[in-house]
C-alpha cells in the first residue's frame, strides 16, 4: 500500500509560482512511477505530469510544458511539482498519484495509477 499526502496549494495571482509536494509512505517509492493530475470544477480529471522511478524520464501535458516541472527525491520519498507562469485556467484541485511498483512506464492514463492523494487546491486569480 502507498499513502500520498499533498501540500503546497493556495491562492496566487496570474504569472506567479507555486510548488506542490507529495509525501509518500511505503518502501517501494524509489521504484514507483509518480504523477500529478488535476481536476477543475465541472471537468474530468486530467494528467499534468509524470516521472519515472529514477527521475530520468518525465512526461508533461501540452498545456503545462515549459511552465511546470516535476521532480522527485527518493531519499525523502517526495515528489514535487514546480508551477511557474500560472494562469487562471490552471485553477483546479491537484492530485498526486502513484502506479504500482511493477510498472516503469510514465503514462498519462488515469486508470494506470493505483494510489491517489486527497488533493490540494490551487487557485490562480486574474
Amino acid at each position: 500500500q502507498v499513502q500520498l499526502v499533498e501540500s503546497g496549494g493556495g491562492l496566487v495571482q496570474a504569472g506567479g509560482s507555486l510548488r506542490l509536494s507529495c509525501a509518500a509512505s511505503g518502501r517501494a517509492f524509489s521504484v514507483t512511477v509518480m504523477g500529478w493530475f488535476r481536476q477543475a470544477p465541472g471537468k474530468e480529471r486530467e494528467f499534468v505530469a509524470g516521472i519515472s522511478p529514477s527521475g530520468g524520464r518525465m512526461n508533461y501535458a501540452d498545456s503545462v510544458k515549459g511552465r511546470f516541472t516535476i521532480s522527485r527525491d527518493n531519499v525523502k520519498n517526495t515528489v514535487y511539482l514546480q508551477m511557474n507562469s500560472l494562469k487562471p485556467e490552471d485553477t483546479a484541485v491537484y492530485y498526486c498519484a502513484a502506479r504500482g511498483s511493477a510498472y516503469d512506464l510514465v503514462t498519462s492514463v488515469h486508470d494506470d495509477y493505483h494510489y491517489w492523494g486527497q488533493g490540494t487546491q490551487v487557485t490562480v486569480s486574474s
